[in-house]
């Protein structure tokens, strides 16, 4: 069983397929596909594309099958009627599932409010020095993807290639917390460098060793 973390229409959630379902209950896939048609032809179109996302999986002959993502509440909805003593330990073990997925997105969503606030501070930063003149208005550009070399070994157009992702999408989203806590120290160093005078070059080497004697230590 495998409750895992997917973008769906830009939002990240905790879900699970109609597939893992069919797996794990010893269920015939075509059965449960059939069960979750059937909950959308009992309620609108709205609540269930809220409850269920298509999606697809290539089988072992190489062909594309279609399969169904569900959030808790859809796949709440779709076990419902499923009984006995190995069911119940099964749903009780997907809602563990879904509760640790869904923690680990809260905690994302919470360092991501906190990393706007420090950005705010980096981008004041660099605009009360003579930065972002000197970088002919591209001084915030050039730091994220400093940090970010130091960081993952990788600019932004490089992290944007790794999570095959386009300019209109936000790079961040895709961050690990941990990643997200990474960048977000990162930045309130340099701020507070910006703020004593200190220049790019110099700014980058002294992040590039305390970055070496944060990963050694």
């Amino acid at each position: 069983m495998l409750v895992e973390v997917k973008r769906i229409s830009k939002k990240e959630l905790a879900v699970v397929s109609s597939l893992d379902v069919a797996a794990t209950f010893e269920k015939n896939h075509r059965d449960v596909m059939e069960s979750i048609r059937n909950i959308g032809n009992s309620i609108s179109t709205a609540e269930f594309s809220a409850l269920f996302h298509l999606d697809s999986y290539k089988a072992s002959n190489g062909k594309s099958n279609p399969m169904y993502l569900m959030n808790r509440d859809g796949f709440t909805l779709l076990v419902m009627g499923y009984t006995g003593e190995k069911a119940m330990k099964f749903k009780l073990a997907y809602i563990k599932q879904f509760n640790a997925m869904e923690q680990t997105l809260q905690g994302k969503r919470i360092e991501r409010e906190k990393g706007i606030a420090v950005r705010q501070s980096l981008t004041k930063a660099l605009q009360q020095s003579t930065e972002n003149e000197r970088m002919h208005g591209h001084a915030y550009s050039t730091y994220t993807n400093c940090i970010y070399k130091v960081l993952f070994g990788m600019n932004a157009k490089q992290l944007r290639e790794k999570y095959g992702i386009d300019k209109k999408e936000n790079l961040r989203d895709y961050f690990s917390e941990e990643d997200l806590r990474a960048v977000q120290s990162m930045e309130c160093l340099v701020s507070g460098l910006v703020d004593c005078g200190w220049g790019y070059d110099q700014i980058r080497e002294f992040i590039r060793q305390n970055n070496s004697a944060r990963i050694a230590a």
